[in-house]
């Protein structure tokens, strides 16, 4: 079978087992997640009241970064040096086509090399939703840490209290875990951030097999050391 492997105990393993469940989902959806998604004013409200504290050429980590729009498209076309990554070959070979500006690479955040205050800002928009909660809580703390002291992070994600529930997503199977908006306000806090707004909206995405779903965004500053 094309893609697929044997392993020293004589187990097939496709290619596509081997890969982070995340890269699946999205190498999947492609541009049917930007075409659900990019109509979100919440995204897009999020990005502007970045940008209006961002200063001229501003390095920015944007984490899962999709196929590059609205988020890297949006600040490379103010002006702001934009590092993107993403677990899904199609969705990095597609930022790159379509915001050839910024930087994108093929990688798993959690395995991405930080250096202590190298970005001015990070984007985590949704990224967070197929790790574990330890993960998660993990990765923001990593990502406080490589944000210089009074830069500004912005976390997007679905506030649920669920913890690896199976679902579908845009018709792709997925298993989830989140926090309650309460209890991912903490995590950022505990993690060295100063929660400055926090906007609940709910948004439709514009797929078929989409539903309606809850959004927090969470606009926040790293405490100076």
């Amino acid at each position: 079978m094309p893609g697929t492997c044997r392993t020293t105990g004589g187990v097939d393993v496709t290619e596509e087992d081997r890969r982070a469940p995340a890269a699946v989902v999205f190498d999947a959806l492609g541009l049917d997640y930007e075409k659900a998604f990019l109509s979100s004013e919440g995204h897009r409200a999020s990005l502007r009241w970045l940008m209006e504290r961002l200063e001229p050429g501003s390095r920015v980590l944007d984490v899962g970064s999709g196929t590059g729009r609205p988020t890297a498209q949006t600040l490379t076309e103010s002006g702001h040096r934009v590092l993107g990554v993403d677990v899904s070959p199609v969705m990095v070979e597609l930022a790159s086509r379509q915001v050839p500006e910024a930087e994108f690479r093929l990688t798993d955040v959690r395995e991405l090399v930080l250096k202590d205050g190298e970005f001015d800002a990070v984007c985590v928009y949704f990224s967070l939703l197929q790790m574990s909660r330890a993960e998660q809580s993990a990765l923001v703390g990593a990502l406080v840490r490589a944000l210089r002291p009074g830069g500004f992070a912005v976390l997007a994600t679905v506030p649920l209290d669920v913890e690896g529930v199976d679902g579908v997503f845009m018709g792709q199977p997925v298993r989830l875990t989140s926090y309650s908006a309460e209890d991912f306000t903490a995590v950022a806090t505990e993690a060295g951030l100063t929660v400055l707004a926090a906007e609940h909206t709910t948004f439709s995405p514009a797929h078929p097999d989409a539903v309606a779903e809850p959004h927090l965004f969470l606009h926040c500053r790293r405490d100076a050391d």
